[in-house]
């Protein structure tokens, strides 16, 4: 492997990762896939007391709603987790929302959505876009703002927050204020470099994000250029809503995510893309030991609370 420069803390564990082999997530079961994701929170640091956490339950998909202050008319930010399509809860995500409602000042709805292998394409994309609608419709009852919405996600919930805009977008009712997507899954072909250079030593290889796609299509006559599987592909991107993406340096994904700001750029869409450096995929849940997780976390926070 190249050289390469990380965060202290990150060093470490890609250190442990490579010192171990580069262990194959293919060993791993599902269940054993997600109980690791979940064990990954120590590493988020500490969640943070809000004046009301609470959780509705919907037929497919259920909400979690982080409320800053006792205050109404309070921005809303939809949110979408990470997982690969196969992992991923309100649980390993508590750490950073909570953080973000504070820090914003605005309601956070987590969305937990339906996983693969138990529900396949489209099944988390429609709980993503109906949640999302289900979200507009209510929040002013919860405290929040209808005209002052966001969405974002994280990783696979990044591809499900650009596919839900490009939905809503079509379906022409109403629109979110900004999207935020935080170094978004959005090639299921790994047809970028990244994936070459970054795809195999930093924890978070090729192997897994593919595997993650491919147990959502696998028998459903869906393909990975799918444009909503791969919607880097789309040809649509022309009114959507002022996008912010964040990549990390050692991401297999990185590429793509850059990918997707310059094309949002040439289709006229006011977007935004940072990237940390010294960090890899994932980076933005490990508040305990990055301090460009929790720079991304306060850059979220203003991106949110920004007129």
């Amino acid at each position: 492997m190249k050289e390469f420069y990380l965060e202290e803390g990150i060093d470490q564990i890609v250190k442990e990762f490579n010192d171990a082999g580069c262990p194959s997530i293919s060993n791993q079961t599902i269940q054993e896939r997600r109980a690791g994701y979940i064990a990954s929170t120590s590493l988020a640091g500490q969640s943070r007391e809000l004046y009301s956490v609470h959780t509705i339950r919907c037929e497919y998909f259920s909400l979690k709603l982080f409320k800053p202050s006792a205050k109404e008319n309070l921005p809303v930010v939809i949110y979408f987790h990470g997982g690969c399509f196969v992992s991923g809860s309100f649980e390993t995500h508590d750490q950073q929302l909570r953080e973000i409602a504070i820090q914003s000042q605005a309601l956070v709805v987590a969305v937990e959505y339906r996983l693969a292998p138990e529900f396949q394409y489209p099944a988390a994309h429609d709980d993503a876009f109906n949640a999302s609608n289900y979200i507009y419709h209510n929040c002013c009852q919860w405290g929040g703002r209808q005209e002052d919405i966001v969405i974002a996600g994280d990783s696979a919930g990044g591809n499900l927050a650009l596919v839900t805009c490009l939905r809503l977008k079509s379906a022409k009712e109403w629109l979110p204020k900004k999207q935020i997507l935080i170094y978004p899954m959005l090639d299921a072909t790994a047809s970028s470099n990244s994936f070459s250079v970054n795809g195999a030593n930093f924890i978070i290889t090729k192997e897994a994000l593919l595997s993650g796609f491919d147990s959502y299509i696998e028998g459903t006559g869906v393909t990975q250029a799918n444009q909503e599987i791969s919607p880097i592909f789309s040809g649509d991107f022309d009114g959507l809503p002022e996008t912010h993406i964040i990549t990390a340096e050692y991401d297999p994904l990185v590429d793509e995510g850059e990918w997707l700001y310059k094309k949002l750029i040439s289709s006229g869409v006011h977007a935004q893309c940072r990237r940390y450096l010294g960090v890899i995929h994932g980076f933005f849940q490990l508040s305990g030991i990055s301090k460009a997780a929790r720079e991304s976390i306060q850059y979220i926070s203003r991106v949110i609370a920004t007129k």
